[in-house]
């Protein structure tokens, strides 16, 4: 008989990343790269072009003058920014077409996106160098959950009802209800496609971030905005019951409940901004 686990691995195996973004993984794997290559292999993939200059040109960045070529695009956000926008949009490339009655998919990036600007304001508040690089994690800490809506669909439905009327954390619901959680899920996800181990151990140890050894201050990070982004979803005061973080998550980044909830108001606005410019809406819905 297959198990719960064995399904969701095999559904997992089935979900590829789009061939520019693996081409371009590969190209800055290697010491020589050179930035005219990555705007070319860039170049060669229109979608992925439009999204990167129609980012550059957002208010997001607040550059003076518009950027019209790739070459220079590139350039102006540096290579680790492009590779996470590529992998941004190239995930939600590959769960496009999730069928409406199994997840609301405009919701889920919406919160997606709250996330991953709520990591990074969290690692600036911090004083974490390279805070940019925070905002995919956060981006990505829930994407278990879309293997699991296509696999176990309905058994997914009851425990976040389930977590919602008890007003206990969904991981353990979903442990309970259904034998695995959402970030164990992503974490596996994230091994099957090679990504790089601080966006591993964030997504799969943000639920319990002691279990971080490798990249802790990410995890940590990670762990206390998405426990933001759930108070702003539910209306629950984040700090206790459900919603209170790990004391390692305090003692690790040196932030203040005050601190963490002036990120949260911060960015609660700009995130449907944000929203259009990193993932389109037509994308969204439309695949």
């Amino acid at each position: 008989m297959t198990t719960v686990w064995e399904q969701v691995t095999a559904n997992a195996k089935l979900i590829s990343l789009p061939e520019v973004y693996l081409r371009l993984k590969e190209l800055l794997a290697q010491p020589d790269y050179s930035i005219a290559n990555v705007a070319l292999i860039i170049g060669q993939d229109p979608a992925l072009t439009a999204r990167l200059l129609r980012l550059v040109n957002s208010p997001y960045f607040g550059l003076a003058a518009k950027v019209e070529t790739v070459f220079r695009a590139v350039n102006m956000l540096g290579t680790r920014q492009v590779h996470d926008l590529a992998l941004a949009t190239s995930i939600a490339h590959s769960f496009a077409g999730m069928p409406r009655e199994a997840v609301d998919m405009p919701k889920f990036w919406r919160r997606s996106v709250f996330c991953g600007l709520v990591s990074r304001g969290l690692a600036q508040a911090a004083g974490v160098e390279d805070s940019e690089r925070l905002f995919v994690a956060g981006l990505l800490q829930d994407i278990g959950h879309l293997v699991m809506y296509q696999t176990v669909p309905e058994p997914c439905r009851q425990a976040m009802l389930a977590a919602e009327q008890r007003k206990q954390p969904l991981y353990l619901v979903e442990r309970e209800l259904i034998g695995i959680d959402y970030a164990r899920v992503g974490g596996a996800l994230m091994r099957l496609w090679e990504l790089p181990g601080s966006l591993r151990e964030a997504t799969e140890f943000h639920i319990e971030p002691g279990r971080a050894l490798t990249f802790p201050i990410e995890t940590y990070l990670v762990h206390l905005a998405a426990l933001l982004v759930t108070a702003e979803e539910t209306g629950q005061e984040f700090g206790s019951g459900a919603l209170e973080p790990r004391a390692e998550s305090w003692d690790g980044t040196g932030l203040t409940v005050q601190q963490c909830l002036s990120v949260q108001s911060e960015f609660a606005e700009e995130a449907d901004r944000a929203l259009d410019f990193f993932l389109p809406r037509s994308q969204v819905v439309n695949g």
